[in-house]
Parts: C-alpha cells; sequence; structure tokens
C-alpha cells in the first residue's frame, strides 16, 4: 500500500485529501508546511507527495527542491489556489511530476496519482536489486544510482561509451560493469592504461605486429584489440593517444577491421569501445590535439562519475567495505571507525576521491592494535588538517587537540569529548546554513527532529 504526504496549510483542504485518499486505499499522512514535511520524510517511507505551492514558512516550491535532492525518485504533485505561469514553469523545470490548480476535479487528480505511483513503481523494479552495491561499485547516492540506470540502458546494446571524472573515481569499474552487464560478458574485457604504453611500442600492443616488422620482432604477436575480439576494450587516459595512434583507432571504430605493424594482412574484430578520461576533451578537440571525429565515435554515450566530495553520503558505505577488505587482508580484527575519525573524514575533500579514502582506510586498519580505527592511527594529509583546523575558531583547534594529545582525552572522559565534538559540528553547520536548521540537519545528515533536540540539550544559541 502506496504512502502518501500531502502537504497544505490549509486544515479543510488536507482533511479533504486524507478521506479521498483512504477510500482510494491509500496510507496518507499529513503535514501543515514544508519543514513538517521534510521531518516526516526523514522518519518514514514516502511513496508520493502532493504539496500546495504557497505556504507560510517553507514553500511547495522549496519543498520540491529538497526532495528532489534527497530523495529524487519520489514523485511530487503541485497544487494552487493561485495559478501561475511562472510557478508551474519553475515547479515542472525542477523535477514536478504534474501540476494542478484548485478546485480540481476528483477523477484528475486520481488519475495523476495512479500515473506517478505507476512510474515511481516501474523505476523500483529496475532499482531493487541496486542496494548499497552495483557491480562492485559501491554506492546508494543520488548520483551513483543515476550512473548504474545508465549502465542498465546502455550495456546491452553495441554503442560506445566515454566514462569520465577525475582521477581515483572508480571510471574502470563502471567500465567494468557495462561489460558486465552486456551481450559480451563471457568474452574478454580487456583494460589498456594509454599513458602507461611508451609511446614507441603503443601501436604493437594495440594492434600486434608481425615477425620482423622492426627490431627484436622475433615473431608474429597478436595485440590486444585481436585479444578482445567479441568483448570490450577500456581505453583509460586516451587523452593521452598520439595523434597517428588516433587515426589508426578511428579506422577501427568505423570499418572495424586493422592490420599489424609491418603486416599486410587485414584483421577483422568486432569489439565494443569503453574509453575514460580525466581531462576535457572538448577542450583538447578546440586546441587540435583530440580527432574531432574520433571524439564524437568515442564519446556515443557520454557517462559522468561524481568526485567523492560531490557524493559524501557514500563515504560510510565506502568506509565500511574497505575496512572488511582490509581487515581480512591484514587478520585484523577491527571493524569500525571511532566517531571523530569518521567525522574527519567526512568533512575531508578527498583530491585523490575513493582510491584516496581506501589508503586512508587500509593505513588505518595495518596500523591499529584495537577492534576501532582511533585518531592517532588516522593518516591522511595531517598537514592539510592542521591548516584546516588553525583557520577555524579556537574550539575547533580545542576539537582538533583531542586526536593529537590522548592523555588529555582519556582524562575527560570520552562522553564529554564527544559531546564537545558534537556540539561544535552543530554550531558550524548552523552557521553554513544561515542558522536554518533544515539546512543544517541536511549538512549533517541527521533528521531535522534529532538536530533540534541537540540544539536544545546542548544549549546552541541560534
Amino acid at each position: 500500500m502506496a504512502n502518501i504526504l500531502v502537504v497544505d496549510d490549509e486544515l479543510s483542504m488536507r482533511e479533504f485529501l486524507k478521506i479521498l485518499l483512504e477510500k482510494e486505499g491509500f496510507s496518507t499522512t499529513t503535514a501543515s508546511d514544508g519543514d513538517e514535511a521534510v521531518d516526516i520524510m526523514t522518519s518514514e517511507d514516502i511513496d508520493l507527495v502532493i504539496t500546495d505551492i504557497r505556504m507560510p514558512g517553507m514553500g511547495g516550491l522549496a519543498l520540491l527542491e529538497n526532495i528532489k535532492a534527497t530523495r529524487n525518485a519520489t514523485p511530487v504533485v503541485m497544487i494552487t489556489a493561485y495559478a501561475s505561469p511562472e510557478d508551474a514553469v519553475a515547479a515542472m523545470k525542477n523535477g514536478a511530476f504534474d501540476y494542478i490548480t484548485k478546485p480540481f476535479k476528483v477523477d484528475e487528480i486520481k488519475r495523476i496519482i495512479r500515473s506517478a505511483l505507476a512510474t515511481n513503481k516501474e523505476r523500483d523494479k529496475t532499482k531493487a536489486s541496486y542496494g548499497n552495491e552495483f557491480e562492485g561499485i559501491i554506492g546508494s547516492s543520488p548520483e551513483m544510482r543515476k550512473i548504474y540506470d545508465i549502465i542498465e540502458r546502455i550495456a546491452p546494446t553495441h554503442a560506445n561509451v566515454m566514462i569520465c571524472g577525475e582521477s581515483g573515481t572508480g571510471k574502470e569499474l563502471v567500465a567494468q560493469a557495462i561489460h558486465n552487464r552486456s551481450q559480451a560478458a563471457d568474452f574478454p574485457f580487456v583494460p589498456i592504461t594509454c599513458s602507461a604504453i611508451p609511446e614507441s611500442i603503443i601501436e604493437s600492443e594495440l594492434f600486434g605486429h608481425v615477425k620482423g616488422a622492426f627490431t627484436g620482432a622475433i615473431a608474429n604477436k597478436k595485440g590486444l584489440f585481436e585479444h578482445a575480439d567479441n568483448g570490450t576494450v577500456f581505453l583509460d587516459e586516451i587523452g593521452e593517444l598520439t595523434p597517428f595512434i588516433q587515426t589508426k583507432l578511428l579506422r577501427v571504430l568505423q570499418e572495424r577491421e586493422f592490420k599489424r605493424v609491418g603486416g599486410t594482412e587485414t584483421i577483422k574484430v568486432n569489439v565494443r569501445i569503453v574509453s575514460a578520461t580525466n581531462r576535457i576533451l572538448e577542450d583538447e578537440v578546440i586546441a587540435g590535439r583530440f580527432r574531432e571525429d574520433l571524439f564524437y565515435r568515442l564519446a556515443v554515450v557520454p557517462i559522468r562519475v561524481p568526485a567523492l566530495r560531490d557524493r559524501k553520503d557514500d563515504i560510510p558505505l565506502l568506509v565500511d567495505h574497505f575496512i572488511k577488505k582490509y581487515a581480512k587482508t591484514f587478520k585484523k580484527d577491527v571493524r569500525s571507525l571511532s566517531s571523530y575519525v569518521m567525522q574527519v573524514l567526512m568533512d575531508y575533500d578527498y583530491p585523490g576521491n575513493v582510491r584516496e579514502l581506501e589508503n586512508i582506510v587500509e593505513r588505518g586498519v595495518a596500523l591499529e592494535s584495537t577492534n576501532i580505527v582511533l585518531p592517532e592511527n588516522l593518516t591522511l594529509a595531517t598537514h592539510r588538517r592542521e591548516q584546516h583546523l588553525s583557520a577555524q575558531s579556537p574550539e575547533a583547534n580545542q576539537v582538533g587537540s583531542f586526536a593529537s594529545d590522548m592523555d588529555e582525552v582519556y582524562e575527560m572522559g570520552l562522553e564529554q569529548v564527544m559531546a564537545r565534538t558534537e556540539k561544535y559540528y552543530i554550531e558550524n553547520a548552523l552557521k553554513k546554513a544561515d542558522y536554518s536548521k533544515m539546512r543544517a540537519a541536511e549538512l549533517l545528515q541527521v533528521s531535522f527532529r534529532s538536530l533540534r533536540y541537540k540544539v536544545l540539550k546542548y544549549k546552541i544559541n541560534e
């Protein structure tokens, strides 16, 4: 049974919709404004939101923006007594499922609700198997789920894919997932790091050579494209290819054939090419360093993998995965991080992305002698952490000192240390959010109700 949230500042409208929806067999929850709705959605599973646009406090458009940022899959139907083209455009542009004006016909809203829930049900069928992991990729954030959706749609096709993103974001995992979900899954997946192969031998490595083609060519050799026949070639750091190799690769894409170095025989291959780059290849095309025709043939379907700093909701999942991995590798009984260590990791920006986080956790597990990774074994860019803390308030420096002066920590007791740390982060989040409790709760990844309780508990001045 679907759970529908009705948000309206008019009691009569809330009661009318509640009676109507419950007669149709839906479970219904009501809220009088956007703030109350956000609070409800942190503790309940909501399948559909019906919200008025104009309300005191947080209005419907702000609520829509919040829902799309935190629960993008939840459909939102906007209703209003003040029909405005500007509101309608803003609502639909920001992701509303539909927009209707009061007074509305009962049959009309029933139709819209059924349509929205049917769309959501189809989406849930596809996403049901994702969980927190998809083909070895860890993450359940909206950003990663969008990538999983794209992989599901394009993997069965033969379209070439270009994966863009910073170093360390997991582009090869995305390429492997595309191969695993494709019709070529039983054939080879051949990864090639273009920058790792010397320019003098890259043609031979990719396309092979015949005996006597050059000094040292003592026998015929198959290239990586031949080894990948009927499978997938993953060309990482594609922007590093020389103009000559770009031209030869373009022929492979156009004609599905090539010749080995020094050979005359035309070799046919059937491969899908998935490429990756941490450069902005459009700029390379404009600068004349990368062929425009090759670019468009490679980037039939572009996928951008977000930096870790842009999907911080996934950090706890990644940390848990890496702790289990390295606890097993090092044969240690390490099970988690201390809450302070986790907070430091949540605040860090990760220039090295997921790869850097993995290295941090690996070192922490390797150095730890208890079953919890403690602050003294946190070895992420210490100089950066000290610079960051020194730029904060004196209280922030005191919080940072808790990690370096463990004698003081033990003397004060863990509860007091954690209380003072928690208070500091709440005050900092409120300041960053211009003292909006709702936005501060989002920054801290806690419910609105929980934040309100802690503000009272610690007597924080708003």
